[in-house]
C-alpha cells in the first residue's frame, strides 16, 4: 500500500481572536496519493483556500496532523516551513503574485537563485520555454496579458520541480478561452512530471479534469468522489 503524499488528519483551524474568531476548519481528514489531480470545491466561505494554505505550511493548524510527502509539516518551525515549501510545493495563485519590476526570467530565477539552485537563470529560461514563454523573457508583468503572467506564474511554481502544485483558482482571473489554455498546461504538466495537482475552483468543467473531486462545506469535508472517466 502506498503512502499518501498529502495526509491530513482530524485538522481544526480557527481563526481571530476572541469573539469575532471563526471555525475555519472542523475535522478535516484527507490523503492525496502521489500524481493525482484532485479538485476542492464548494460555496465561497467553506475552507477551501484556507485548506490549501495548511498544505503549503502556509497556515498552522490549531490541533490534528499535517503530513505532505512524509513530513509532518505542523511541527516545523517556520524557516523549515519555508526550506520545505520551497523544494517541495509549486503555488499558483489567482492573482499571479508576479513581482512588478522584475522581468519574467527574473520572476523565475530569483526565487531559485535565493535557494541556492545551480543555474538559476537556465533553469528559468527552460521552464519559460516550456510554458509557451520563451520570447518573452525580457517583458515585464505590465507587457504581458493575463494569460502569459499566469504562465509566468506555472513556470516559477514548477521550476524548483516540486513533488505537489497547488493552484487557488488558477483560472479565476482569465477569460473562458484563456482559462482553458492554462488549465490545459497545468494538467499536461502535471501529467508529464508526475506531479500531484490539488487546485480549489468554482468552475465545474475544471474540477471534472481532476482525478477525484472534495466538496467542503462550512469547514468541513462534506464529501469526496472520483470524476467519472472520459467517454471513449
Amino acid at each position: 500500500m502506498t503512502t499518501p503524499v498529502i495526509d491530513l488528519k482530524d485538522v481544526h483551524l480557527r481563526l481571530g481572536e476572541g469573539p469575532t474568531s471563526v471555525q475555519v476548519l472542523q475535522d478535516v481528514t484527507l490523503t492525496v496519493e502521489s500524481g493525482q489531480s484532485t479538485a476542492i470545491v464548494g460555496p465561497s466561505g467553506s475552507g477551501k483556500s484556507t485548506l490549501l494554505m495548511v498544505i503549503a505550511g502556509l497556515e498552522r493548524v490549531d490541533g490534528g496532523t499535517v503530513r505532505v510527502a512524509g513530513e509532518r509539516i505542523d511541527q516545523l518551525g517556520e524557516d523549515a516551513v519555508a526550506a520545505f515549501r520551497g523544494r517541495m510545493i509549486g503555488i499558483v495563485f489567482q492573482s499571479f503574485h508576479l513581482i512588478p519590476n522584475m522581468t519574467a526570467l527574473e520572476n523565475v530565477a530569483v526565487p531559485l537563485e535565493l535557494a541556492g539552485h545551480a543555474d538559476p537563470f537556465g533553469i528559468a529560461e527552460m521552464e519559460l520555454a516550456a510554458v509557451g514563454l520563451g520570447d518573452r523573457l525580457t517583458h515585464y508583468p505590465g507587457e504581458l496579458s493575463g494569460g502569459e503572467q499566469q504562465r509566468v506564474a506555472i513556470a516559477r511554481a514548477l521550476a524548483p520541480q516540486p513533488a505537489i502544485m497547488i493552484a487557488d483558482e488558477p483560472t479565476g482571473n482569465l477569460d473562458q478561452a484563456t482559462g482553458r489554455q492554462i488549465a490545459d498546461l497545468l494538467f499536461s504538466t502535471a501529467h508529464a512530471r508526475g506531479t500531484t495537482l490539488v487546485l480549489v475552483t468554482h468552475d465545474i468543467a475544471l474540477a471534472a479534469r481532476c482525478d477525484r473531486q472534495v466538496v467542503m462545506r462550512s469547514g468541513r469535508i462534506e464529501a469526496a468522489a472520483s470524476s467519472p472517466a472520459p467517454a471513449q
